[in-house]
C-alpha cells in the first residue's frame, strides 16, 4: 500500500472529469455567417474536429495545432464515421473542451444527431451550437427564396446521399412531386440523373425551374440554372461539382428576376 508523504492516507487520483463536446455549425461557409457563439467556442476549444465543408477563412482561424480533419467528399478521401464518434469520446474523457465542427447546421443532414446519441450513451457532455444552414442561405444569396407567397408555400429538404448500405431509398419522390412547393436537395449532384427522373416519373413536368448553387456563399460560388428536363444537362455544360445545392420548383425562376439586380448592386458597393 502506497501512503502519502506525510505518512497519512494512500495517495488517491481523482478521475478525470470529462470535457464538454460543442456540435457546432460553422454555416455555409462565409465567415461573417459565423455565429458569435460558433467563434467563440471555436477559438477557446483545446481541440477542434472539422468537415470538409467549413469555409477556408473560418478554418484558417483554428491553429493546426488543435485542428483536426475528420470530413468526408463523395467519391474522395473521408473518414469513418464510428473513428469520428470513438475519438470525440477519448478526447472529452481526457477533460478537453471539444468543437466538432460542421458545415451548415449540424442537425441537417451533417450527422449532428448520431454523433449526440453516441455521446449520450457514453456519458460525454454535450451541447448543439444551431448554424446558418447552407439548405436556406444557398439558395438565397443567389437570389433564390425557398418559400414565396405567390410560387411555394412549403419546402422540403431532402438529401441526395442517403446510407448506402440502404436497400431502397427512404426518399418518397412522388409524395414530394404531389406537394407542389419547392425541393432543396443536399449532397445531390453526382444523382441528378436519378431523382429528376424519379421525379419526371412522379408526374412533375419537365419545364419546372431548377438550380444549382456551388460552393454556396465561398468565394468561387458558382450558380446555373434551368428546368427539371435541362438541369442534368446544365450540370455537366457549368462543371457544377459538390458541394452543391439542388432546388426544385417555381422559385428558382426567381433569380432571373433578381440577379442583375444583386450584381450591379454589388458591383456599386465595390467601387465605394
Amino acid at each position: 500500500m502506497t501512503e502519502g508523504a506525510n505518512g497519512g492516507n494512500p495517495a488517491t487520483t481523482e478521475p478525470t472529469k470529462p470535457g464538454t463536446v460543442y456540435l457546432v455549425g460553422s454555416g455555409p461557409g462565409d465567415p461573417e455567417l459565423l455565429t458569435v457563439k460558433a467563434a467563440r467556442l471555436i477559438d477557446e476549444a483545446d481541440v477542434v474536429l472539422h468537415d470538409k465543408l467549413p469555409g477556408p477563412e473560418i478554418l484558417g482561424r483554428i491553429p493546426e495545432a488543435k485542428r483536426e480533419d475528420v470530413g468526408k467528399r463523395a467519391g474522395g478521401e473521408w473518414t469513418p464515421q464510428e473513428y469520428t464518434n470513438r475519438r470525440l469520446v477519448e478526447l472529452a474523457e481526457e477533460g478537453l473542451a471539444v468543437v466538432r465542427l460542421k458545415g451548415g447546421d449540424p442537425f441537417v443532414f451533417g450527422r449532428g444527431g448520431e454523433e449526440a446519441e453516441h455521446l449520450a450513451a457514453h456519458g460525454i457532455p454535450f451541447e448543439v451550437v444551431p448554424g446558418v444552414t447552407s439548405a436556406i442561405a444557398g439558395p438565397a444569396v443567389a437570389g433564390i427564396p425557398v418559400t414565396h407567397r405567390d410560387h411555394a408555400s412549403s419546402v422540403s429538404f431532402v438529401t441526395g446521399h442517403e446510407d448506402p448500405t440502404k436497400e431502397e431509398s427512404a426518399v418518397e419522390w412522388d409524395a414530394l412531386a404531389a406537394t407542389g412547393g419547392t425541393i432543396v436537395v443536399l449532397m445531390g449532384v453526382g444523382k441528378l440523373p436519378e431523382y429528376v427522373a424519379e421525379l419526371r416519373r412522379a408526374g412533375l413536368d419537365g419545364d419546372v425551374p431548377a438550380a444549382l448553387v456551388e460552393r454556396a456563399t465561398w468565394p468561387d460560388m458558382h450558380v446555373a440554372t434551368g428546368t427539371l428536363e435541362t438541369i442534368v444537362d446544365v450540370r455537366d455544360s457549368a462543371d457544377i461539382s459538390p458541394p452543391a445545392i439542388t432546388v426544385i420548383g417555381e422559385v428558382a425562376a426567381t433569380r432571373d428576376r433578381v440577379i442583375d439586380f444583386l450584381m450591379n448592386a454589388s458591383e456599386e458597393e465595390g467601387e465605394e
